[in-house]
């Protein structure tokens, strides 16, 4: 979901391995639990108008749809193969648009809400920026952000978990932003207020952090 310059790669980076998306993601991430964690601080009410930015198979963005009544929940992702699989799961409940991160296909101020997990370190450091700059963009003022993501290791073993899985499959470019704490830097200096990593969970991956933010 970034411009030329970044190249894009489907889910898990290969292609064949895109029917494997949903159980990798649960036994590697404890998707479960994170992605609760993730909306339980995105505190959605109805009549929200979200976004799930690289929304994957549609697995959040399902959960969203679920968590409050009357809500409208839009999937986005760069990969046509994984959103056919996004859609076959959720059916009418989520509409899903095929886009690029840096370069959103939605009007300015089209939702309250943004949310996305495991994306923001395939991107490069100016990748990231562009994306934080269009996150607020697209969100209403005093819009909500709530980002799951690789973060800063705990400790000496979550910085060999995240180095031996994130950072030798996605590469050490565009990881290493992430692993060193600079996520939420760049969601600030992409215009968003507010910036609070609010948790850190332990995972097969390493240290996944969510991050808050306003507009």
């Amino acid at each position: 979901m970034t411009r030329d310059q970044d190249r894009f790669l489907p889910a898990l980076r290969f292609k064949w391995l895109t029917g494997l998306f949903d159980p990798v993601s649960r036994l590697t991430t404890r998707e479960g639990a994170f992605k609760r964690r993730v909306l339980e601080r995105a505190a959605l009410v109805e009549g929200d108008r979200v976004l799930d930015l690289a929304c994957g198979t549609g697995t959040l963005a399902l959960a969203a749809a679920r968590s409050v009544p009357r809500l409208s929940v839009t999937g986005v992702d760069g990969d046509p193969a994984i959103l056919a699989r996004a859609r076959a799961k959720a059916g009418r409940e989520v509409t899903f648009d095929q886009g690029l991160s840096t370069e959103l296909p939605y009007e300015d101020e089209s939702f309250d809400v943004v949310l996305s997990t495991l994306f923001f370190h395939h991107l490069s450091d100016q990748a990231k920026l562009d994306s934080a700059e269009e996150v607020r963009r697209v969100l209403r003022p005093a819009g909500r952000v709530v980002i799951g993501d690789v973060g800063r290791p705990q400790d000496r073993l979550m910085r060999v978990a995240v180095l031996l899985t994130v950072q030798i499959l996605d590469g050490f470019d565009v990881t290493s932003g992430n692993v060193a704490g600079r996520l939420p830097a760049t969601l600030q200096e992409g215009g968003l207020q507010d910036v609070h990593v609010t948790d850190r969970v332990r995972a097969p991956i390493g240290t996944l952090e969510i991050v808050t933010a306003r507009r």
